[in-house]
C-alpha cells in the first residue's frame, strides 16, 4: 500500500509539473494540450515504460541456451534466486556496456526484468553477480520497478516539452510565454535530477538489505558494490548520460560525480552501503575487493571473465 501511494503521489507531481510547464508556454490552450498528453503518457508508461528504459540500453533478452557459458550461468542464477525469493522469473536481459552495472524494470513482479551490462558480468565473480542480481530481484518483490520506470518515463516528456519551448519560444501573445520558455530552459534539465531524487534513497539500502537476504550472502554484494564503484568512475556510460532520468534506475549511478550521500544524490555513497551490509554479516572484516583484470567483451565468442 505504501509504495502504490509513493507512487501515485511521484506521478501526480511529475504530472502537475508537465501541466504547469505548457501552461507557461501556451497559456490554458497549452495547459489543456499538456493535461491530455500526461494523462495519456501516464497510461502508456504504465504499460510500455519497461520496454522503452530496455530500448533506450539496447538491452538484450538472453536465456539458458545462450551460446556463451557465461550468459547461462547469469540467467540460471536469477531463476534459481527468484524461486528461492517466491517471485515469478523475471525476463533477463544483458546490455553490450563496458560500465559493470545492472537495473531491474517491469510494473509488478510478473512483469518483471533484469538487465546486466557486459562489464558487470565480465568483471565480477559468479557469487558477486549473484549478489546484484539479489538486489536488482529486491527491487522488484518491493515493487520499487514502476516507480523507476515511469519516473523515467515522464522526466523525458518533461525535458522534451522544455525543448519545445527553447525552439517554438511559446505563445508570443503572452510575456509568459517567453518566461515559461527560459524558464523551462532552465528549468528542464533540473526536473530530470528532480524526479532522480524523489526516488528515496533510502530504497537502495532496503534493496541492498533485500538483495542479502535473497541471496544469503551480504559479503557478495558489498564486494560487488565497491567493484562496480571503482570501475564505473572510470568507465562512461553514453546512454546514461544521454538519459540522466534513467540513472537513478541502476545499481550504482552511471552518471559521474558521485560523492557522499547528499540530498541531491540518487544514491547513497558506497562506503555507506557497504558498511551497512557488512553489519549484517556481524561485521566480518572488509569485504574481499581485489580487481580483476577481464574487460568486458561482446555477446558472440567465448567470454574472457572471470566465470564461465
Amino acid at each position: 500500500m505504501r509504495n502504490h501511494l509513493r507512487t501515485f503521489m511521484l506521478l501526480a507531481a511529475l504530472t502537475a509539473l508537465f501541466v504547469g510547464a505548457g501552461f507557461m508556454i501556451g497559456g490554458t490552450a497549452g495547459m489543456a494540450i499538456a493535461l491530455v498528453m500526461a494523462i495519456a503518457m501516464n497510461a502508456f508508461s504504465y504499460w510500455n515504460s519497461d520496454r522503452i528504459v530496455l530500448s533506450i540500453y539496447r538491452a538484450q533478452p538472453v536465456d539458458e541456451t545462450h551460446q556463451q557459458a557465461m550468459i547461462r550461468n547469469y540467467v540460471s542464477d536469477v531463476h534459481a534466486l527468484a524461486d528461492g525469493a517466491g517471485l515469478p522469473r523475471p525476463k533477463v536481459y544483458v546490455m553490450q556496456n563496458d560500465q559493470p552495472n545492472a537495473f531491474a524494470t517491469g510494473r509488478d513482479p510478473h512483469h518483471a526484468a533484469v538487465a546486466a551490462t557486459t562489464g558487470l558480468l565480465t568483471m565480477l565473480d559468479r557469487r558477486e553477480i549473484r549478489g546484484v542480481m539479489a538486489h536488482e530481484l529486491a527491487h522488484v518483490k518491493h515493487r520499487d520497478t514502476l516507480t523507476m520506470t515511469v519516473t523515467a518515463t515522464i522526466a523525458g516528456a518533461i525535458s522534451m516539452l522544455a525543448n519545445i519551448g527553447f525552439f517554438f519560444g511559446g505563445d508570443r501573445d503572452r510575456s509568459m510565454g517567453w518566461v515559461g520558455s527560459l524558464l523551462l530552459m532552465i528549468l528542464g534539465p533540473i526536473a530530470a535530477a528532480l524526479v532522480q531524487m524523489a526516488i528515496s534513497r533510502g530504497r537502495e539500502y532496503e534493496a541492498d538489505r533485500g538483495g542479502a537476504e535473497i541471496c544469503g550472502d551480504p559479503g557478495a554484494l558489498a564486494s560487488a558494490l565497491e567493484k562496480i564503484e571503482a570501475y564505473a568512475r572510470g568507465t562512461p556510460n553514453m546512454d546514461a548520460e544521454r538519459n540522466p532520468a534513467t540513472s537513478h534506475m541502476f545499481i550504482i549511478n552511471p552518471l559521474s560525480g558521485q560523492g557522499a550521500d547528499n540530498l541531491f544524490s540518487t544514491h547513497p555513497a558506497t562506503a555507506n552501503r557497504v558498511a551497512a551490509l557488512l553489519a549484517m554479516r556481524g561485521g566480518g572484516g572488509p569485504a574481499p575487493s581485489a580487481r580483476p583484470s577481464a574487460t568486458a567483451v561482446p555477446l558472440t565468442g567465448e567470454p574472457r571473465g572471470p566465470w564461465g
